[in-house]
């Protein structure tokens, strides 16, 4: 009996990958974790399928966490932010002895997940970190053009944006506060280069980018962790950034003026005689905002888009050559893009494809194309209902059931620009 727990399964993102999980024959057995007790009941009680149970765990009790662990065979972490919960919860898993997937898109929690490499070989256990959207599905994509298209790669973009989910939840937004506070590392002519992207040399790498079913936005610099992890998994690499917005640019940019107002301190401040911690206050005026500024901009569903823009050398043709990945939806937000990678890495490490004890960005692990082919069997499964987007679990409870009826369709575009102008359009070759 194979044993799957999917920490904050009732949440946008672990419902997702909840949801890409139960549609697997090799799931016996699937438990949905999550702090809220009813909620979580009533999410394993829509299920369409046998085996699917509630647990309520609390991430900040260790013994809690321990107790759900207890028995698994696999364990996919969706409970942000990562910065505080990545770290803690890959280590109650090593320490249990269960196989770890999860989404960290924090590059300080990335590396002391990293840190935790010599105890999870030491205890048989395999982690695949980062296995979302970007993080996750950017870098495997980057392998597929370093396996497959070209002979060697010396530089890689990664540009993401999202938006119109129907809600975010707290955790969300504290992780976008993060990447606007924190050291930004670029990956520039081989050498690592530190910006923040509030300040003058963050903002000197904003460029408007276009995305496909999405449109033209500026993109900002993003402390996600492929900007570390790549160069150590790609030999001659000179160059990897990370980019990234929300939309309606109306959002995005109060986010921004809360952080240049100072008003993301977790300090507690007295205001008229209360204790006032500046980021729980700030994280609650924006999501209070967030309906408004979507029906101002006339935003009303979810959309994003990854785009992956590779550039390198192949031996049988001189000069540079230029492939551009763009995985999106004018109907899927961050619940199912980074969703959907986190379920079909487990089913993947489930099956023993890349299995390897350790802590593994998904460069290191994953083969682009057993993930691919594994997408293409269990996307026409999938029928997704409305997630809320919140890697924490949101407070709508949102859950996504699975059945044989609907599919869901991630149309990957690549376009392949040859040295002398002109460009080719590729199909993933999955055989």
């Amino acid at each position: 009996m194979t044993r799957i727990v999917v920490l904050g399964g009732c949440g946008g993102i672990g419902s997702v990958a909840a949801a890409t999980l139960a549609v697997s024959d090799d799931v016996d057995e699937l438990v949905l974790a999550d702090v809220r007790a009813d909620v979580v009941a009533a999410a394993a009680a829509g299920y369409r399928r046998p085996g699917v149970t509630g647990v309520a765990a609390d991430a900040t009790d260790s013994a809690s966490v321990a107790a759900v662990l207890e028995g698994a065979d696999l364990v996919v972490n969706c409970i942000g932010p990562f910065y505080r919960f990545g770290a803690p919860l890959l280590a109650a898993a090593i320490s249990a002895g269960v196989t770890y997937v999860d989404v960290c898109d924090d590059l300080d929690a990335t590396r002391a997940q990293l840190e935790l490499d010599g105890m999870a070989k030491a205890a048989g256990v395999c982690a695949l970190i980062g296995m979302g959207n970007s993080p996750g599905f950017a870098n495997v994509l980057v392998r597929y053009a370093a396996d497959h298209l070209l002979d060697a790669v010396e530089s890689v973009d990664i540009m993401h944006i999202h938006g119109g989910e129907p809600t975010e939840g707290p955790a969300v937004i504290k992780h976008r506060i993060h990447a606007m506070t924190n050291d930004v590392p670029l990956f520039i002519d081989g050498e690592f280069r530190t910006v923040r992207m509030l300040e003058p040399d963050g903002q000197a790498f904003v460029v408007d980018t276009d995305f496909r079913d999405v449109g033209t936005y500026p993109v900002y610099p993003y402390p996600h962790p492929e900007t570390i992890t790549l160069p150590r998994y790609l030999p001659g690499l000179r160059r990897a950034t990370n980019l990234g917005v929300v939309f309606p640019l109306s959002y995005f940019d109060m986010t921004m003026d809360m952080v240049r107002l100072g008003a993301a301190g977790t300090e507690p401040v007295t205001v008229d005689g209360a204790e006032v911690v500046p980021l729980e206050f700030t994280v609650s005026h924006i999501l209070a905002q967030r309906q408004r500024l979507l029906d101002e901009a006339g935003i009303t569903g979810a959309a994003g888009c990854l785009k992956i823009v590779v550039s390198g050398t192949r031996n049988d043709a001189p000069g540079n050559h230029t492939v551009v990945f763009s995985l999106s939806s004018g109907t899927m937000g961050a619940g199912e893009g980074t969703g959907i990678p986190a379920g079909l890495g487990a089913l993947m490490l489930l099956a023993g494809h890349g299995r390897t004890p350790g802590v593994h960005p998904p460069e290191a692990i994953v083969d682009p194309l057993v993930m691919l082919g594994l997408a293409n069997d269990v996307l026409p499964l999938l029928a997704l209902g409305a997630t809320d987007g919140d890697p924490d679990g949101g407070p709508d409870g949102g859950h996504v059931g699975a059945a044989s009826a609907g599919m869901v369709e991630v149309p990957i575009h690549i376009a392949h620009h040859l040295p002398d102008g002109t460009v080719d359009e590729l199909s993933l070759g999955l055989g």
